[in-house]
């Protein structure tokens, strides 16, 4: 994965948009936390595409940014998606969560995290960001997270994890 300023000099620095997707994107916090970013470094980014499978968020997202997410990601065919540098996605948390009875991979929610990976395969972006909560770090022993971290090498990245505290 690159770094947030070789990215800039790859695309940034020549006016040319640096291009993200926004997965289950809600009402669009991930997208405001990015584009603030790269407004403050100066740096142009275009959202190429959102996605998200509840109404009421993509009515929300609609009203926030001019464009309707589609709908579930399951059902959204890889070659219809725009190239993009940046794939962004805070997918699902109830099944990793003590609120989803933490079922994990036998949640369909669960399993979600491999239609990002199946993006992933299909539109190699240069980096990604996901997000999720604390408690998948430690889901059913490590394992959960371990798998998702072996499919992410898997697909050619170099890919860690971090948990924030942000109450701090």
């Amino acid at each position: 994965m690159l770094s947030y300023s070789k990215m800039a000099n790859r695309n940034g620095k020549n006016g040319k948009a640096i291009r993200f997707i926004d997965l289950f994107c809600g009402i669009g916090g991930f997208r405001i936390a990015a584009e603030q970013l790269a407004g403050d470094l100066g740096v142009p980014v275009k959202c190429v595409f959102s996605s998200d499978i509840d109404e009421d968020c993509q009515k929300a997202y609609e009203e926030n940014f001019g464009e309707k997410p589609a709908g579930d990601l399951a059902a959204v065919k890889a070659e219809d998606i725009p190239d993009h540098d940046i794939l962004l996605a805070g997918f699902p948390c109830q099944p990793f969560s003590i609120i989803g009875h933490r079922k994990g991979f036998n949640d369909t929610r669960g399993t979600l995290f491999f239609e990002i990976a199946r993006i992933i395969e299909a539109k190699k972006p240069t980096a990604f960001i996901l997000e999720n909560v604390k408690l998948l770090a430690g889901h059913n022993s490590g394992k959960t997270l371990k798998r998702i971290m072996v499919a992410l090498r898997d697909l050619g990245y170099h890919a860690d994890f971090r948990i924030f505290n942000v109450a701090a």
